[in-house]
């Protein structure tokens, strides 16, 4: 009986270090694996759950372990099968994506989750929580994979351009799969929050005369949500918004090709040009749709013995945002969690959503 509550005490801690507190779902955390504290604690409690026996238990292993330890207790885990896994959208063995198809008579909205992990890791698999929230209000929800950076042939913007890609290809892809054309949004983490952005800032890429039909669909959408987001990729801009060291993120470096620091803060002008093209903040313009965003890392000035890439999830980020979609009367709510006690983001960004559906004609 104590090893049984035992292991239900564990189960909700790993719950809690899966899937995150209410207020900060998993996918607004970057998915690259991270030495998390909380982590760390129960691997040594559950050395098995470290499935590739790295020494450091990443969430998604924790989820793996969680689910076993759940079917060996006869409480199956609480997921939704995707209507179609693993379609292709594109070329690269990454351009995939599934797509969970609402019950409707009548087309559904889309949201499109994009995943964290620093354009280096993580996975397309939706928070189930938010997933179900979707699906209930007849929203349908695809979730999609992208290249990641390598620091030679995929560079930024390739991950957006990516995302972007997709959209089309789901558009392509309305009258199968019942889905709404003119109401869609895309929401994520870190840099799925970056890529979100990015489309629904970019100039339509819709190339009308192509012969590829998914080519000739459009790119806007018409809501963004973002958890961690970061306006800008531009290492220089990061380093005077945020301070510290943030923009020495190790793929900041990566995202451009660059090995050192002289190189990232002195680009050459077709090296600037690739900043402010991968950085959604540049795009913004009046006609853009409306941002909900949610930070929750530390904020105010960072510490002198701050680690490389320490706060490249700062609030600053959003503050920046909410200043120039001010100037230019566009729609968007900034929420720092630690001031925000008693609200529910996930919840509230969905019903964000359905507000900017419903202005749709």
């Amino acid at each position: 009986m104590l090893q049984m509550r035992f292991i239900n005490i564990a189960l909700c801690v790993l719950a809690i270090c899966v899937f995150g507190v209410s207020s900060y779902p998993v996918w607004a955390a970057d998915e690259k694996p991270q030495p998390d504290e909380r982590l760390q604690k129960l691997l040594k409690r559950f050395p098995a759950a470290d499935k590739n026996k790295d020494g450091i238990l990443t969430r998604d292993e924790a989820r793996a372990y969680r689910q076993q330890m759940q079917k060996r207790q006869g409480r199956p885990f609480n997921s939704v099968e995707p209507t179609h896994a693993d379609v292709k959208y594109g070329d690269h063995a990454r351009n995939v994506l599934d797509f969970y198809q609402a019950k409707s008579d009548q087309p559904t909205p889309l949201v499109v989750y994009i995943h964290g992990g620093g354009f280096v890791g993580g996975s397309k698999r939706v928070n189930p929580g938010f997933l179900q929230q979707c699906l209930d209000a007849g929203i349908s929800v695809a979730a999609i994979h992208y290249r990641f950076i390598d620091g030679k042939k995929v560079l930024l913007p390739e991950p957006q351009r990516d995302g972007a890609r997709a959209v089309q290809f789901l558009r392509s892809k309305a009258k199968e799969w019942n889905i709404d054309p003119k109401r869609v949004a895309c929401f994520g983490g870190s840099a799925g929050a970056g890529i979100s952005m990015w489309i629904g800032f970019h100039d339509d890429l819709a190339k009308p005369d192509s012969d590829d039909p998914i080519e000739r669909e459009s790119t806007r959408i018409q809501a963004v949500g973002t958890f961690g987001g970061q306006s800008t990729y531009d290492p220089i801009k990061i380093k005077a918004l945020v301070g510290g060291r943030a923009w020495e993120h190790a793929s900041i470096f990566k995202a451009y090709g660059v090995d050192t620091a002289e190189e990232a803060l002195h680009p050459t002008l077709e090296q600037q040009k690739r900043y402010d093209e991968s950085s959604a903040i540049m795009h913004l313009t009046k006609d853009d749709p409306p941002l909900y965003m949610v930070y929750s890392e530390a904020d105010g000035p960072l510490p002198a013995n701050a680690r490389p890439g320490q706060g490249i999830h700062h609030p600053n980020f959003g503050r920046d945002l909410v200043k120039k979609m001010n100037e230019l009367e566009i729609e968007n709510v900034f929420i720092y969690t630690p001031e925000a006690k008693g609200r529910n983001p996930q919840r509230e960004m969905l019903e964000f959503f359905q507000k900017q559906f419903a202005k749709v004609k």
